[in-house]
This record gives C-alpha cells, structure tokens and sequence, in this order.
C-alpha cells in the first residue's frame, strides 16, 4: 500500500489519497468500457508494469473501488463497484476539462499507436457494416516501426470488433494508411476526419460503401465536440 498520502481529514484530500495514485483512474476507465481481465486492463493501460497493475488493483480492491468477479469459464477477473461508478461522471468532466484547456500541440506531442486503435476499436459502430458478413479493415502508420506499423480491426457478425495485432489472413474490405497524428488529432476532434483525407494524411482504399460511411462507422472520441461534419481542420 502507498504511504503517500496527505494525512488530512478534509474530504478532496480523502479523495485523492484513493484516486489520486498514479495509474488509479486509467485503470477504472479500462473497466467502465467493458474490460475485466487483467490482461484486457493491460491493453487498454499499455504504460504500467504488471507487478504494477497488480498492486494497484489490489488497492483499488481494498479502498473498495473494485471487486474480483468469476467469468464464465472461472477465471479471475474484475468490476467496478457502487462507489467507484459514482465517480464515473465526475472523470469524464475531467477528461472534457483537459480537452477543452490543454493545448492540442501538447497533447499530440505523446502519440500510441496501439492505444489509440485499441480506444478507436471499442467506439466502431459495426450495425454500419454490410449485414450477415465479416469486416476487416487494416490501418497503416508508414512512419512507425515494422512491429508497430499494421492494425487489423475484424467486425464478425453478432461479436464486439476485434482488434488484431498480427494479419488474421482474411481479405481486407478497406486499407486505411494515414499519418498517426493526424489520425490521432481526427480521432480526438482537433481536426476532422474528411479534412485529413482531403489533405491525403489519410488515405483510404478500398470499398467505396465503407468510404462513403466513414463518418458514421469510425465514431470519434467522447471528447470530440460537435459532429464530424463541423469539426475545423
């Protein structure tokens, strides 16, 4: 247990003694969007070491934020309690101050491929996606490493879109190759979507359904203002 607290009996001092260890509210965001297994948290939280994660999840258990729950097959994971989901509300507030206040310059200064793609994958709106058939879109970011550079997202009929970190060997429905940044600053609302892809930062190949629906399958962030149409480059 960390020892750095405020030792005080004011109530936001209470508070940030509970929430304020690092990592503490990215890992309560994790479980919100649906994630419950420690591997899950890790994907969505790719910063914390293991042995890290696992300390402040037993933590989080004993402040009486989260709580260990059985799956299906019996294997281990977790779920936000009562109190922790009072704070949800009260993070996303947060999330849309810095949003509105830091500037976009600093916040691309510090770009992830693999969060950015595992944050897109979970807001792809699939009932867009032709019926009865398996979508495979493949995105490309030429100025990564070979190891970094390509991302499958697989939408299977009637099953939440997979994220793949390796070729899934399925015919691709469309290529997008685009510049991380500007797809990190689409994405987050800074800049828009199809004035990316006018400025050819984002480049798309393939089925023309699929281009002509971007806007409405590829959801942007929550932190994005206003619909995509209006959003300035």
């Amino acid at each position: 247990m960390s020892s750095d607290c405020y030792d005080s009996f004011c109530p936001v001092a209470k508070a940030c003694d509970i929430i304020e260890p690092r990592w503490t509210l990215l890992i309560l965001g994790e479980l919100w969007h649906g994630a419950n297994r420690f591997n899950e948290i890790r994907r969505g939280v790719p910063g914390i070491s293991p042995t890290l994660l696992s300390r402040r999840l037993k933590e989080m258990e004993l402040h009486g934020l989260v709580r260990r729950v059985a799956g299906d097959a019996g294997e281990l994971g977790y779920s936000t309690t009562a109190i922790a989901d009072e704070l949800k509300p009260v993070v996303q507030a947060l999330g849309k101050w810095a949003h509105r206040n830091i500037d976009k310059e600093v916040s691309l200064e510090k770009l992830d491929a693999r969060l950015l793609m595992w944050n897109m994958r979970r807001k792809i709106d699939a009932s867009v996606f032709p019926r009865g058939t398996t979508t495979v879109i493949q995105f490309t970011y030429p100025e990564l490493a070979d190891s970094e550079r390509h991302y499958w997202l697989v939408a299977r009929p009637g099953e939440p879109v997979d994220l793949c970190l390796l070729d899934p060997g399925r015919d691709v429905d469309l290529f997008i190759r685009a510049d991380l940044r500007a797809m990190t600053s689409a994405w987050m609302g800074w800049s828009s979507l199809r004035s990316e892809v006018d400025a050819g930062s984002v480049i798309l190949i393939g089925d023309h359904r699929l281009i002509a629906t971007l806007d409405k399958w590829l959801v942007r962030s929550i932190y994005a203002v206003g619909p995509e149409s209006q959003t300035a480059a």
